[in-house]
């Protein structure tokens, strides 16, 4: 089985759409995925996954199962340095990486951090939404791995976002997602690929085959935004 998570385009936060860049890429993206064999398509609820997702959807003549749990993982935390509300994948280098706890696949959704807001409740609502999907394609959790109770080569897109591709990345994969937040970025639409190993029978795990793949930007000679990425430098 094959799991194809897809970022949205160059973003226009404040309208929930794309902006012209974003578009672009949109179109370039739909040029690749037209020629996919996709079992199914979900979409985030989102105006900006949406709207990348119809450029593909429109010339494979598809549409998308729209799951509400697929939106941007915005949950509110205490910042602890300013007491101000942020979003839980949004440290500051010096607060994170002391917290040995963060690194931890089982103990960072229990951090003192965490707690101040429903991080918990609504990880487990996407992870619980992820598994209801994968069971409906025949692979069942079963404690940190699938049982393959119907293997197939069947191939689903999911059109979404960087936080929550991450919270479901470290579902798949048993890392802390604070890890993949702070430590890893894909570009606005970006294609990562998860691939099901199933070397005993009756057993499956996913891995990563691509991650970040925007090569269909440099086929069609347009820069890769980075949205999402700060590269500011601070000099003396």
């Amino acid at each position: 089985m094959k799991i194809i998570f897809i970022r949205h385009g160059d973003p226009d936060y404040v309208n929930d759409t794309l902006t012209e860049k974003g578009k672009v890429e949109a179109e370039l993206l739909s040029e690749m995925v037209k020629n996919w064999d996709v079992k199914q398509f979900y979409c985030s609820p989102l105006g900006r996954a949406k709207d990348t997702a119809a450029y593909s959807l429109n010339k494979m003549g598809r549409e998308a199962t729209v799951y509400p749990w697929l939106k941007e993982f915005y949950v509110d935390v205490k910042d602890p340095e300013t007491g101000n509300n942020r979003i839980p994948w949004d440290f500051m280098p010096g607060y994170w990486t002391n917290k040995p706890e963060l690194y931890d696949k089982d103990k960072w959704i229990d951090s003192d951090v965490m707690q101040t807001g429903i991080v918990k409740e609504e990880y487990e609502k996407v992870c619980a939404g992820l598994d209801n999907v994968l069971k409906e394609h025949g692979y069942e959790r079963y404690g940190n791995y699938y049982k393959a109770v119907k293997p197939n080569e069947d191939t689903i897109v999911f059109f979404c976002h960087l936080g929550v591709s991450f919270v479901m990345l470290s579902h798949l994969l048993g890392i802390s997602p604070s890890v993949l937040w702070q430590g890893f970025f894909v570009a606005p639409t970006s294609v990562t690929v998860l691939c099901t190993e199933e070397r005993v029978k009756g057993e499956a795990c996913f891995r990563v085959k691509r991650m970040g793949d925007i090569s269909h930007l440099y086929v069609g000679g347009e820069k890769p935004s980075d949205s999402g990425f700060f590269e500011e430098i601070h000099k003396k």
